[in-house]
């Protein structure tokens, strides 16, 4: 017999529980896409593209074939066929036609990597070569408006009259700023192994999104989604770039298929600067107009962004511009460019991040011209509703984050003077800025089954990206069944279970929690049927969120922060070291202090990184990004972070979900990069409008 306390009684959720895996991923037994290891296994190296634009005239595979142990060459002339692909990028090697330097134009395949490698470097592919455009600017004849931007927002907004509020300001900013090129790098890069079983195919594969990817490749191999499964139960990092399935998988069962063996696929760390997506370069002009008091009364936000020729992605830049502050008169734009280059794609906090850098610094520039403190300027021009839609705010505590970071931080003491305080030998100075990034929701499934042995399994197709979601949601499954989540086994990371969404966006644990809540829920009522009586096999139950998330809003629900940052400059080389982040998040309710902390500060730092290192460079004679390695990419390290914390205030807000849950694994990186700059500001004098903020950009 079993026995439920039920909903409420037990306080798991909230509790800073370890990491149920915890003891499987130190101990090495947590196994990882590119470690499965299927009987006959062989091994794909890709071959990229030499060039930006142009076509595959022909390909010479003589000297590969030839190596030991070489199975296969493949590329267009050879390669299975593939149905047609709304996203061209998966139409792996079904064209002549070369869109980017580094995209497939081949694979190889053989016994051994070593072998796989070498036979790559062999094949002689030859190009008839077209004049290439690799440069984002704003003046290029070929911007465009998009119909819309990531996901489905409209590009352009208006409301009043933007121009003649801008003539009429008092105290206008009109500044230009901008954002490179930047390139995931999670720990665990893009690996795939591919098993063909007759018309079955199983995929082994890293990814954010388990069901995603079985029902996109399915199709391309004209297969019912059913005949595919996809297995990745443990995930080391993707930030947005194995949200979707990109080239590298497709790729992976193409060679599988045409080899007729397993086959082992992984993108190198070079290879991922090519074909796993980036974020987008930006070019941001952002108007402001306000009284002397420093209330708005205009806010204009322009973008423009490039996308490659094959695929158009735009990214939501100007959307946080469309409700964070209040202002009669607005207008928001987004602009395209197709340029050969290779497709954005998401990458931490898309939209949110490089917008809120334009955004956030553009409202320090308007605090420093009216004299006004940036927290108390912010405060000012609080909106008592969006903006833009009029939906009242399911909880906005934007105020309360700026307040209570304010006191820790000891913002009371500062002085508003740039470039005056020296330190240790370094001008020193701090800076504040907003954070926000929306509440999402996806339709998901799951099942519960309580056993005969008074445990319980639930389970659902979710992903644990890193992020903790397989230790939170065990904790969501124990409060709603009322039992110590020791009694608790949650199954994740594989399409074979119920359906759910991916993880991004910050939605996983608001849109799996809730299928496990309503799962669980149900289990608690078919148990109370039985009066607790469990047979042999158990007692399951299952449950889908399609009908309950698929309803229209009633309010605009966000997540709010306010990121502090204290920056030292060496004044004679101009060397920035951030010596202090702090970030107050207001967020719903946490379900796990212990994960919650470790996201907030992994986005803080990452957003630090963004501000003072992460740059890709783009190559305009050859179309290639030049630093396409951890050795020249940039990115934070362990001792660039020498104080970093993350707290967050108590939300209720009943309007989200059962859980009373925000996304959290976004908010960090936003408005993280603005505060370092308006610190760097705050200690130099220098308003730095381009990031990442160089010793050049510094001393120049």
């Amino acid at each position: 017999m079993t026995t439920l306390a039920g909903p409420g009684a037990a306080s798991s959720v909230g509790s800073a529980l370890d990491r149920v895996e915890g003891l499987e991923k130190v101990t090495g037994r947590a196994k990882y896409a590119y470690e499965y290891a299927p009987d006959d296994l062989v091994y794909a190296a890709p071959v990229q593209a030499g060039i930006a634009r142009g076509e595959v005239r022909a390909v010479d595979a003589d000297a590969a074939l030839k190596l030991p142990g070489v199975i296969a060459a493949i590329w267009y002339g050879n390669a299975p066929r593939l149905a047609p692909a709304e996203n061209a990028e998966l139409s792996v090697l079904q064209s002549r036609r070369v869109a980017y330097r580094g995209q497939y134009v081949a694979v190889v395949v053989a016994e051994t990597l070593e072998n796989a490698v070498e036979a790559a470097r062999l094949l002689r592919v030859d190009y008839d070569v077209e004049e290439h455009d690799v440069e984002l600017r704003a003046d290029h004849p070929g911007m465009y408006r998009p119909e819309r931007v990531n996901p489905v927002y409209p590009a352009d907004t208006e409301q009043g009259d933007p121009d003649a509020a801008l003539a009429a300001a008092e105290v206008v900013v009109d500044e230009v700023y901008s954002t490179p090129a930047e390139h995931n790098n999670p720990m665990e890069p893009h690996a795939t192994v591919a098993v063909w079983d007759g018309d079955g195919l199983t995929l082994y594969d890293s990814t954010q999104g388990a069901t995603s990817v079985r029902d996109i490749v399915a199709p391309l191999f004209g297969l019912p989604p059913g005949n595919v499964r996809v297995v990745s139960p443990h995930v080391g990092g993707g930030f947005g770039s194995k949200g979707t399935p990109l080239s590298p998988v497709v790729l992976a069962a193409l060679a599988a298929k045409h080899a007729g063996r397993p086959v082992k696929l992984a993108v190198t760390r070079s290879q991922m600067f090519s074909v796993i997506g980036y974020r987008t370069p930006t070019i941001q002009r952002i108007r402001l107009g306000a009284d002397a008091r420093g209330h708005l009364g205009v806010i204009v936000h322009d973008v423009f962004e490039q996308s490659s020729r094959i695929r158009e992605f735009a990214e939501q830049t100007a959307t946080p511009t469309r409700m964070m502050y209040a202002a009669p008169n607005r207008r928001t734009t987004h602009r395209l460019v197709r340029l050969d280059v290779p497709t954005p794609s998401w990458m931490r906090a898309p939209g949110e991040a490089p917008g809120m850098f334009a955004l956030e610094s553009a409202l320090d520039e308007l605090a420093f011209a009216c004299g006004i403190d940036p927290i108390e300027l912010r405060v000012r021009n609080e909106p008592e509703t969006d903006p833009e839609s009029g939906l009242p705010f399911s909880s906005r505590n934007l105020v309360a984050c700026m307040r209570e970071g304010a006191r820790r931080f000891g913002w009371a003491d500062r002085d508003p003077a740039p470039g005056v305080r020296l330190r240790d030998g370094l001008l020193v100075g701090t800076g504040v800025a907003a954070s926000t990034y929306p509440v999402y929701r996806r339709p998901s499934k799951a099942s519960a089954t309580a056993l005969a042995d008074g445990t319980f399994t639930v389970r659902i197709a979710a992903m644990d990206i890193g992020t903790g979601a397989r230790t939170a949601l065990t904790q969501i499954a124990a409060d709603t069944l009322g039992v110590p989540p020791g009694l608790v086994r949650v199954e994740i990371g594989d399409s074979a279970l119920p359906d759910a969404s991916l993880a991004g966006g910050s939605m996983g644990t608001a849109s799996w929690g809730t299928a496990v809540v309503r799962a669980c829920e149900a289990l608690t009522g078919a148990l109370r049927e039985r009066d607790g009586q469990v047979p042999p096999d158990g007692v399951e139950v299952s449950a889908d969120t399609a009908r309950e998330i698929g309803g229209e809003r009633r309010f605009a629900q966000h997540a709010f922060g306010a990121q502090f940052a204290e920056v030292g400059v060496d004044p004679a080389t101009g060397e920035t070291r951030v010596l202090r982040l702090l970030g107050v998040f207001a967020a719903g309710r946490i379900v796990n202090p212990k994960t919650a902390r470790s996201q907030f500060v992994g986005g803080m730092t990452m957003g630090m990184s963004m501000a003072l290192l992460e740059e890709s460079v783009m190559d305009r004679e050859f179309g290639d990004y030049l630093n396409h390695d951890l050795a020249q990419y940039h990115v934070a390290a362990c001792a660039d972070v020498r104080d970093v914390e993350a707290v967050w205030i108590e939300e209720d807000d009943p309007h989200l979900n059962p859980m009373g849950t925000k996304g959290i694994g976004e908010i960090g990186i936003v408005g993280t990069a603005a505060a370092v700059a308006n610190a760097v500001h705050h200690a130099t004098g220098v308003r730095v409008r381009d990031l990442p903020i160089r010793i050049d950009r510094l001393v120049r």
